[in-house]
């Protein structure tokens, strides 16, 4: 104790949160622990609407079964489309366009990454990017802004696949950033890069400064 991070909706303020920060109190008071607050940072996470922009809930019948998302997209596409809906802490509605749309992404990147006839060495611009993103992606799932670190690795995706050459490095180096949100994807294509241990033990990949910086900032 204390807990590093609570994550919890502002509807769990009095069922949980309020209630565990008082029985710590209680045993704070007791010389029981040693800290008075049980968690050293809160965040609450927004409500995920109904696409009829209401509250999910059956009696409105417009719950979204996860089940058959994962069915139908894959465990990947729903956990990157969550992830991606927008900042951590807003409300924001459910979409199935949105959720088509985070499955082509995923498709693409596979036929990318996992394509070994495009491993073959990096362009200056492709090392350029990939540093910026891994600078990008390491940040914002520091900061929890999983959004605009999906959109980084969106970008590379295109990037790469315009390109169509890029070193079995670069490849094992995405695998890496996306396993977070996308485990099952960033696995395989570690496995496909040559990898026979799970990317799990890997430390995370690390960026060079004077790659990841921009040469010509517009004012």
């Amino acid at each position: 104790m204390p807990v590093d991070l609570y994550i919890g909706g502002m509807e769990h303020a009095v069922m949980h949160l309020l209630y565990a920060r008082f029985w710590h109190k209680v045993l704070f008071d007791l010389g029981l622990v040693s800290t008075k607050e049980p968690f050293k940072k809160l965040v609450n996470q927004g409500m995920i609407l109904g696409t009829d922009g209401e509250k999910m809930s059956k009696s409105r019948g417009n719950v979204i079964n996860p089940d058959e998302i994962v069915n139908d997209f894959g465990a990947d596409t729903l956990r990157i489309y969550e992830m991606f809906m927008g900042p951590l802490e807003k409300t924001k509605p459910w979409s199935m366009n949105g959720v088509k749309g985070v499955y082509n992404f995923l498709s693409k990147a596979y036929k990318t990454f996992a394509n070994t006839d495009l491993h073959t060495k990096d362009s200056d611009e492709t090392l350029k990017i990939l540093h910026k993103t891994i600078k990008k992606v390491t940040s914002d799932i520091e900061d929890m802004k999983f959004n605009t670190a999906v959109s980084a690795m969106m970008i590379f995706t295109n990037h790469c696949s315009k390109e169509k050459k890029f070193s079995k490095s670069t490849a094992s180096i995405f695998a890496q950033l996306i396993a977070p949100l996308a485990p099952h994807i960033g696995e395989e294509i570690w496995q496909i890069t040559g990898h026979s241990e799970s990317l799990s033990y890997e430390s995370w990949p690390m960026f060079d400064e004077s790659l990841a910086k921009d040469e010509l900032i517009t004012m």
